[in-house]
């Protein structure tokens, strides 16, 4: 491949490849109920994106203990995934005709997630879009949440693909911070956030369908 052509394509998981939204707030609303903490007002779009070892001892201010915090969020997590094969999960639309699509052009593409390996694993094969992703990266590959690009950054380097030649797709307010700060292009989906908040991206929509390769390798500066 020339290097023209060497664009990588890096999503979020969460809220742009699959509608889960419903199935985290559940989760937290379930630990909540089991362990006796108290959830404040708006918690849930504060840490929208966030590790979960930041938002339970900074948002939540349930613990600052190392293993308590650790313990919660193994438990939350496996209350998330008890919830997904309770209610079932699917793509969020326009998401499986443009994968198809980059599939096609030969851009290769990653997810970039602070969401647990086990969560995506487990959902990926729910969905059956395994095969589409050459890299994963996850809560447990970085040291740092989003707003640091570290996963974004690690995602790009497993692709062979430099920061400049990728193109991040994103909910979340704190991930499009993270892909601008590690020196990536990205594109909002209005599925968490409403479009108009998602103005400090590079480009916004309302599902990924309304994209196409051509005006991807243009936000690249890799149009013909």
């Amino acid at each position: 491949m020339s290097d023209k052509g060497l664009i990588g394509a890096i999503f979020d998981w969460d809220g742009v490849v699959i509608d889960s939204s419903a199935h985290h707030e559940e989760s937290w609303e379930r630990l909540a109920k089991e362990t006796g903490y108290q959830l404040p007002p708006g918690h849930f779009k504060k840490g929208f994106g966030m590790k979960n070892d930041f938002i339970i001892p900074n948002l939540l201010q349930w613990t600052t203990d190392p293993s308590e915090i650790e313990r919660l969020s193994l438990r939350k997590e496996t209350l998330y995934r008890e919830i997904v094969l309770e209610w079932g999960l699917k793509p969020l639309a326009g998401v499986v005709s443009w994968l198809n699509q980059l599939q096609e052009a030969g851009i290769p593409c990653a997810i970039g997630s602070s969401t647990h390996r086990l969560n995506i694993e487990t959902g990926l094969a729910s969905i059956g879009l395994r095969d589409r992703f050459k890299v994963i990266i996850t809560a447990e590959d970085v040291s740092h949440g989003k707003p640091d690009p570290e996963v974004f950054l690690k995602a790009a380097s497993r692709l062979g693909v430099p920061p400049e030649k990728s193109v991040v797709f994103e909910d979340a307010l704190v991930g499009i911070e993270a892909a601008h700060r590690g020196g990536m292009k990205v594109v909002a989906v209005a599925t968490t956030n409403p479009i108009e908040l998602l103005k400090d991206a590079d480009l916004a929509l309302r599902q990924l369908d309304e994209l196409s390769v051509d005006r991807l390798r243009k936000l690249v500066g890799d149009s013909p």
